[in-house]
């Protein structure tokens, strides 16, 4: 009778351990998933970063083109963004099956439509109020498409990625209000906007820095942003005066570039 329990006892623990692995499987494939599924999100999360910046950047160059400054290589940055612009819209669309996300990509690919027939026609002050209106709901849209993602995964990680990639938009946009403001454009709203995205980036920057998880190649490009946006800040600040288009249009590229940089090196950490 005790050689039956002990065989008993011996089958219900083995069956105990078959299904126990069963279960950590199960689990470490669920995990694994979940892994992916963040890193996949990650990722469309800087797609739509990257969209922010263009938005901001195509209505730029549209302004120094229009100004007759850096006439050949603001042309041709306006073609690349657009043509960068519609590449990342086809993989976010493609990427994301969320009816309310989805609308709002409808919504940016209309205004980038409407940018598009608008930087045809002649120069104008009215015709560049109207591509900075644009830029502007382009930017709105593509933001909030960051934000519903970030949503989704609810992680740290994802908080870093949006704000290195928001930095490269914020470069951007400081050149833009920038030249607006040269162009004829000399409204409160222009100065205020152009202060608020100095300040904006100053904050992001220092917080960057101070970030636990950079690595030692992370903190060299940060450093290295540090140094130029030391010297060039106040000359963006100094929007009334102006008399530097060239001297902002080539350091806040340089600094959206090093941004980029620092970006692609975040998400990288979470694949």
């Amino acid at each position: 009778m005790k050689i039956v329990n002990i065989k008993s006892f011996s089958l219900i623990v083995g069956a105990l351990a078959v299904l126990s692995c069963t279960v950590t499987a199960e689990e470490v494939k669920a995990a694994s998933t979940d892994v992916k599924v963040v890193a996949d999100t990650v990722k469309l999360i800087d797609l739509a970063g990257k969209q922010r910046m263009l938005s901001q950047r195509i209505a730029k160059d549209y302004l120094y083109a229009g100004k007759k400054i850096a006439v050949f290589k603001a042309n041709k940055q306006l073609k690349t963004s657009m043509e960068e612009l519609q590449s990342v819209h086809k993989t976010l669309a493609k990427s994301i099956n969320d009816p309310e996300i989805e609308n709002l990509l409808a919504f940016v690919e209309m205004s980038s439509e409407d940018f598009e027939a608008t930087a045809k026609e002649s120069f104008s002050i009215d015709n560049a109020q109207l591509i900075i209106d644009l830029s502007e709901s382009m930017l709105e849209g593509s933001q909030y498409v960051v934000d519903s993602l970030k949503n989704k995964v609810n992680i740290k990680e994802s908080e870093i990625v949006g704000k290195a990639g928001k930095q490269r938009m914020l470069a951007q946009r400081i050149a833009k209000y920038y030249i607006a403001y040269q162009a004829g454009i000399k409204d409160k709203n222009t100065i205020d906007q152009m202060k608020a995205a100095v300040a904006s980036f100053s904050e992001a920057h220092t917080a960057l820095m101070a970030n636990a998880s950079n690595t030692p190649e992370i903190n060299r490009k940060l450093n290295d942003i540090n140094r130029l946006w030391k010297i060039v800040y106040k000359f963006y600040l100094n929007i009334e005066k102006g008399g530097l288009p060239l001297i902002v249009f080539n350091t806040t590229d340089k600094i959206t570039k090093k941004m980029n940089d620092v970006t692609v090196l975040y998400v990288e950490q979470y694949k």
